[in-house]
């Protein structure tokens, strides 16, 4: 199995940041944050221990919103990401490390995608959490490669897929694209014997066309509407999602916010779901101890407002990792 460093295209950065001190009483992301180096394997039903280390890879792309038609600028997410997490005081009780960056070059897309499954595959089967920064969402079919090719669903794990998104993104289309990365999901699904175990929290009806929930039903997806969204509807969704699967897989599509929290977006929301009730969904999530992997997609540096994508992405993340 190749590393991370073989199957990137950018080694980590320098991290920088506000220096308040050296102590670990002052520390920040930026000191906290150390280049990935591979650990010893481990089970992969340890999967969603506290102590598991976590480990940041960029997939630098925006050819699957390019395809998707939509406003191109993802590809710089990464980076822009990490700038937000930079400052942060580290308040965590896990390491965390940085793989570097897997980037699409053109319309390469899907040889990316590979190339960050292997990564991730890599990432997981060495027993710690992965934590992609998109791109695009189609950074979601890389992390499901990455997850479906790894020991835990090879040794029979349940893993459902946690979507956090105005958009169920099941287009049939003839080629790949930001919009069907879980149709994509659900036909390799059917291809190796398996049912995608999929759940959509935050959908914006007038977003999502009838054929759409047609495919959505058709393939059993659990939804919840971005106007029925309150904090105890959320919780109790997800609790009932979270019960039926072993491990989860938690994508979130930072347009699944109101576009006055979430400007930096290929497609802003009109509605959108508070912020409380995502942050409140991630805490749950983190709290049940099955989360396998994450990633955090659509942050478009160049119409984001004052950084205020860029630190909620930061602020959900550091939420994740607590």
């Amino acid at each position: 199995m190749p590393s991370p460093a073989r199957t990137t295209d950018v080694p980590p950065q320098p991290w920088t940041g506000r220096f308040d001190g050296d102590g670990p009483e002052h520390r920040r992301w930026w000191q906290a944050v150390t280049p990935y180096a591979p650990h010893r394997p481990t089970h992969p039903q340890t999967a969603g221990s506290g102590a598991r280390p976590a480990v940041l890879l960029g997939f630098g792309s925006d050819a699957g919103v390019r395809r998707n038609k939509g406003r191109v600028g993802a590809a710089a997410a990464p980076a822009t990401i990490r700038a937000a997490l930079g400052p942060l005081a580290f308040h965590l009780d896990r390491d965390v490390h940085d793989a570097g960056d897997v980037t699409v070059t053109g319309d390469a897309l899907e040889a990316g995608q590979a190339r960050a499954g292997l990564a991730i595959t890599e990432l997981l089967d060495a027993g710690v959490l992965p934590v992609v920064l998109g791109g695009g969402h189609e950074t979601a079919f890389a992390s499901y490669l990455g997850v479906a090719g790894s020991a835990a669903v090879r040794e029979g794990l349940r893993v459902g897929v946690l979507n956090l998104d105005a958009h169920f993104d099941l287009r049939d289309e003839p080629v790949p694209s930001s919009g069907t990365p879980f149709l994509q999901m659900a036909r390799a699904e059917a291809a190796a014997g398996r049912e995608l175990q999929y759940a959509v929290v935050g959908i914006s009806e007038p977003n999502n066309t009838p054929a759409l929930f047609r495919t959505a039903a058709g393939l059993g997806v659990d939804y919840l509407l971005d106007e029925d969204c309150s904090a105890e509807a959320a919780h109790a969704f997800v609790a009932a999602f979270l019960a039926q699967v072993d491990a989860l897989y938690l994508t979130i599509d930072l347009d699944v916010l109101p576009a006055s929290v979430a400007p930096g977006v290929s497609a802003p929301a009109a509605y959108g779901v508070p912020l409380p009730v995502i942050s409140g969904i991630c805490r749950q999530v983190a709290a049940s101890g099955k989360l396998l992997h994450l990633d955090v997609a659509e942050l478009n540096p160049a119409f984001d407002v004052d950084g205020r994508t860029a630190k909620v992405a930061a602020r959900l993340i550091n939420t994740l990792l607590r």
